[in-house]
């Protein structure tokens, strides 16, 4: 099938949370400026849109730039790690499909780098909130997967928040306590969930994160993805 040029549709839970009609555009190719025009056209009935211009294309960026108000929100780095057939698996982790709401899981939601919290229009909104949000949702939710690592007091230090789409598995979310950084958590959790992907009969793992978060990118690096994509990320407002 030949791949979209365009996918352009309403951002039904952002419009909900920041009180702002909110739309998403993904320009998967270079526009030409009649395809340009049309989706340009669409952008007048709402409030907010996200333009997200797939592996930064200049052609592109010099049309947002050129034809709106638009600013660069944040860079979107992309990795893929082929799953390995067989590792090691810590023993300290479980991973649990819908799992019921727990406070320790939540009180890990404190991200640093946030598209949410830089856009001072979103920021003004609850944008600080949206991981927060974002993982409330995610409970007793059938598709939703958390891998919980605790300590040997058993309480929750680290989590990962994945799910599952076409072939592959997605990393949503991931998180350790301050008081247990630097102590291989993190590629635990990794780890973890690799192995459980690749028993459910998943060839890879997908994760994206901001550019400036250089600490997740060398995490994700350190356990084997490669980055494929660098996708521009524009906030356009209209207000």
């Amino acid at each position: 099938m030949e791949e979209k040029i365009v996918t352009f549709y309403d951002l039904k839970w952002d419009t909900e949370f920041f009180g702002v009609a909110s739309a998403k555009a993904i320009l998967h190719k270079p526009l030409i400026l009649k395809e340009w025009d049309e989706l340009k056209s669409s952008f007048k009935e709402y409030q907010f849109i996200s333009i997200e211009n797939h592996n930064s294309e200049p052609v592109n960026a010099q049309m947002i730039g050129k034809d709106t108000h638009a600013f660069l929100a944040d860079v979107n780095i992309q990795f893929i790690k082929k799953i390995e057939e067989h590792f090691d698996v810590p023993k300290n982790i479980t991973v649990h499909e819908a799992l019921k709401r727990k406070n320790q899981v939540i009180e890990l939601a404190n991200f640093q780098f946030s598209k949410f919290t830089e856009d001072p229009e979103l920021a003004n909104r609850g944008g600080d909130q949206v991981y927060r949000q974002w993982l409330i949702n995610s409970f007793e939710k059938p598709n939703k997967y958390f891998a919980l690592s605790k300590d040997e007091n058993g309480d929750i230090n680290g989590f990962l928040l994945h799910s599952y789409s076409e072939n592959a598995c997605v990393i949503e979310l991931i998180a350790v306590s301050k008081y247990a950084a630097k102590g291989g958590i993190g590629t635990s959790l990794f780890k973890v969930v690799e192995n459980e992907a690749r028993q459910r009969g998943f060839s890879e793992i997908r994760v994206g994160t901001q550019e400036r978060n250089m600490g997740a990118i060398n995490f994700y690096h350190k356990v084997g993805c490669k980055q494929v994509g660098c996708h521009q990320i524009y906030h356009l407002w209209n207000l």
